[in-house]
């Protein structure tokens, strides 16, 4: 029904052949003069055609189409207010930093960027850091950190969005955690003291106002799961690297408990409660909200990479999620003994444990009740935590995306079963395949290693290190290497920083958009990265000559989640799944 009534909207023409024009004359603007591509000029066209007529579009658009122009042509020209998600931080970005304006110049309309919470700096953390130092940094220690926050403080009193990316400095967890709250703690602007100054806030309402608004995946499957709580109400939507939708999709349709989550709240919760004896009770005791946490990181520890039944976790897991259930109703009501009137410090942390609180005995009530359509796992070594997320987001997508909107799903990889997983008919949409402008075979060199020796040997990080550097020094610097994980990042970026003639920059080092700027200024530097910068990431030019990938990575045959998904499908899972 909600798929009649949106086809049944009235909705103003595109015209194609204007769009087309125009976007030939805005990428002919292209910084060092645009190239025609018909691939691009198709994707406009489609994108075109499915938003005046109303129908969802997939389109396989290779390296090189120009598929963000593609698809950013047709929605602003058509004056209806668009959403486009971006799987990665690096893809939103590139859009806000560089295509977007460029875009602006040429077509006159209004772009916000909205995050999630956790990327904006908290006005009220702030407030308390200035009133009281030392309780609003208990549990934060170390003298880098506190220097860390000094620099994050001083930062704070020039930025104009309060977003993490405009640091010069990628700050550690330790110090941004301090000074910034999650979705899950955060009151909302209408409870918090600080809210009417609030940076997450602004973002909301500059959104709010906006032609089109830039989010990542993962806040976009926020905003569906909660019944459209995030973000504007938006005619397009536009999903772009969407092979990830179905991972990212399952991942915010789901929760994660941990030992450390409980032992957060335990502190939030002793650093504003003034009776003794209710401190004790859930924290201090044996029986404390912390020492169940600890109990939960060791029934976790040895489950760490096994999938969960329902028998699993029926037993002593069970057990220790029901007393740490009962521990956070106790520091729930703990709380709420704060008086009204208390001081706006006070009052900021006491919403916030609350909301944290609230947040975990949700998501408890969700573990214990796991229910058919849901798989659990453990995930970790020495910090595991436990994991929960749907199988099937089929239904929530049909639902509250593809019965609401138009959507336009683009990546350069897409598999030919994604629309049918993700709930999406075949009367619903089509598809297309605009390949790549680029001649791979006649423009790049493929080489592989062949010789390396086995990946287990103790001999293949020493392998691994003098194959990398040779191939940087035939390159003369120009080299991007991505690795699969931050240990063998860090490990390689130790062994070769003094071995190079070049300036190695490495992901951690500082904010992803100051990297990318450093790495392109200086020609023949060296950048190390890890999976976020595998995809969205624009390096034209000759300072991005040789791209080295440590490994391959698939995806682990024992994955939990796939393995549902498998069992899901049937016989027919290695060609729909694998």
């Amino acid at each position: 029904m909600a798929a009649d009534r949106w086809r049944a909207t009235t909705v103003a023409a595109v015209n194609a052949d204007e769009v087309v024009a125009e976007l030939e004359e805005i990428t002919a603007c292209l910084p060092g003069g645009g190239r025609r591509r018909p691939g691009q000029i198709e994707m406009a066209r489609a994108v075109t055609q499915a938003i005046t007529d109303r129908f969802h579009l997939v389109a396989r658009a290779g390296t090189g189409t120009g598929k963000s122009l593609a698809y950013l042509v047709p929605a602003v020209m058509s004056g209806r207010p668009a959403v486009v998600a971006t799987a990665t931080k690096a893809l939103q970005d590139q859009l806000a930093d560089k295509d977007l304006p460029f875009l602006a110049e040429h077509l006159h309309f209004d772009w916000a960027v909205l995050k999630g919470r956790g990327n904006y700096v908290c006005r009220q953390r702030l407030a308390e850091l200035a009133n009281d130092r030392q309780l609003a940094l208990e549990g934060v220690v170390g003298a880098d950190v506190d220097a860390e926050i000094d620099g994050i403080v001083e930062w704070a009193e020039t930025t104009v969005t309060g977003d993490r990316a405009e640091l010069p400095v990628e700050p550690s967890p330790a110090a941004w955690g301090a000074l910034s709250v999650t979705s899950d703690e955060c009151p909302g602007m209408a409870r918090c003291p600080s809210g009417s100054t609030c940076f997450a806030e602004a973002a909301r309402a500059a959104a709010a106002e906006a032609d089109l608004v830039v989010v990542n995946t993962h806040l976009y499957g926020i905003h569906l799961a909660s019944e459209g709580a995030i973000l504007p109400d938006h005619d397009i939507a536009v999903i772009d690297e969407a092979h990830q939708l179905e991972d990212v999709i399952s991942a915010t349709a789901g929760l994660e408990l941990s030992g450390g989550r409980l032992a957060d709240l335990a502190r939030r919760a002793k650093g504003i409660i003034a009776d003794d004896e209710l401190v004790a009770r859930i924290g201090d005791a044996g029986t404390g909200l912390a020492e169940v946490g600890d109990e939960l990181g060791l029934e976790l520890e040895p489950l760490a990479g096994n999938r969960l039944h329902g028998a699993d976790i029926d037993r002593d897991l069970a057990r220790i999620l029901n007393r740490a259930r009962d521990r956070a109703d106790r520091a729930m009501n703990a709380l709420r003994k704060i008086p009204d009137d208390s001081g706006p410090e006070v009052i900021g942390r006491k919403v916030r444990a609350m909301q944290a609180a609230t947040h975990l005995i949700v998501d408890i009530d969700l573990a214990l009740d796991l229910v058919e359509g849901r798989v659990a796992w453990v995930e970790g070594g020495r910090n595991p935590t436990l994991k929960v997320a749907s199988i099937d987001v089929a239904e929530l997508l049909r639902e509250k995306l593809f019965g609401e909107r138009t959507a336009i799903l683009t990546s350069a990889t897409i598999p030919r079963n994604l629309p049918g997983r993700i709930g999406l008919g075949t009367e619903e949409h089509e598809a297309i395949d605009v390949g790549s402008p680029f001649d791979f075979a006649e423009a790049g060199l493929l080489y592989c290693a062949a010789h390396m020796p086995d990946p287990r040997s103790d001999d293949f990080a020493d392998a691994l290190h003098s194959e990398i550097e040779a191939l940087i020094m035939a390159a003369g610097g120009r080299t991007m290497a991505l690795f699969t994980s931050w240990r063998r990042m860090e490990a390689a970026r130790d062994h070769l920083l003094d071995r190079i003639p070049y300036a190695l920059l490495a992901q951690g080092d500082a904010p992803k958009p100051a990297l990318v700027e450093r790495f392109l200024d200086d020609e023949e530097s060296v950048l190390f990265a890890t999976m976020s910068f595998w995809q969205g990431v624009d390096l034209p030019g000759r300072s991005l000559s040789c791209v080295i990938i440590d490994r391959l990575p698939f995806p682990r045959p024992d994955d939990p989640l796939l393995q549902a998904r498998r069992e899901r499908v049937g016989t027919t899972a290695f060609r729909e799944i694998d």
